[in-house]
């Protein structure tokens, strides 16, 4: 798989509108479906699950959490760090990835794990690091999968995303995806201190679609939804289970 960079506006998308998207399928810019968190977290963190596998006209789509964005960082850089799925265009099955921005460098695209068939689910988050501001780790299944990565600027600055985005990749390209987040946590202190997410901003644009589960568990996914050859039923159907935490978790991960 060629490894592509993610770039992720997500100063976009903080606030967006939960009235009908303008957006129809087809869009050649960044759509999106989640969540922004009301108050500035130190980590964020969802088990996510790909319903369907997807598929991608042009550009790519992808299911995250995440934290920063395009002109958040010092003097007007960027800054991010996120993981989720991804799905890119000639790929069959998404993939497990994480990315990071940092100031005065391209985003920096790594995958974790290739082939992710629906169905599939892991616990992802991102985390400040105890004891040192500024500085973030990206968990998977309650173990880290990265180094940790300075952010200058962003200790108590930057809220907490959890979203699906679609991008056509310059033209207009119909993709679809399908990604259900349960149990949406956020860090009110570096190093843990999780609480489900009770307050948030819903974020609905284009033709993706925000379906509430419970108050911190959704499905994102697109008004054409992909097919899930070989998918269980119960993915199908978006029903993963919110209380099921498969493997071990992150330090402090006990909502």
């Amino acid at each position: 798989m060629p490894r592509l960079l993610l770039i992720v506006p997500l100063v976009a998308i903080v606030g967006l509108a939960t009235g009908p998207g303008a957006v129809a399928c087809g869009s050649e810019g960044y759509t999106y479906a989640g969540l922004s968190s009301r108050t500035a977290v130190y980590g964020v963190g969802a088990q996510l699950t790909s319903l369907a596998s997807p598929t991608v006209e042009n550009g790519h789509v992808a299911g995250f959490v995440g934290v920063g964005g395009p002109g958040l960082g010092p003097h007007g850089s960027s800054e991010w760090i996120q993981v989720g799925y991804s799905g890119f265009h000639s790929v069959a099955l998404g993939s497990l990835y994480y990315e990071v921005a940092q100031p005065g460098n391209a985003p920096s695209y790594h995958e974790i794990s290739a082939s992710i068939p629906a169905g599939e689910r892991h616990r992802v988050a991102v985390l400040e690091v105890a004891s040192r501001a500024d500085w973030w780790r990206v968990w998977v299944d309650g173990h880290p999968v990265s180094r940790s990565y300075h952010l200058p600027g962003s200790h108590g600055a930057w809220h907490g995303i959890a979203t699906a985005e679609n991008w056509g990749g310059g033209v207009p390209a119909c993709n679809s995806y399908s990604y259900r987040f349960d149990r949406v946590v956020l860090a009110r202190a570096p190093g843990g201190d999780w609480s489900r997410v009770d307050a948030f901003d819903a974020i609905r644009q284009g033709e993706n679609r925000f379906l509430p589960v419970s108050t911190s568990s959704f499905i994102a996914r697109t008004r054409t939804r992909p097919t899930a050859p070989g998918a269980t039923a119960t993915a199908q159907a978006g029903t993963a289970s919110s209380d099921d935490d498969r493997g071990p978790r992150g330090p402090g991960f006990t909502p």
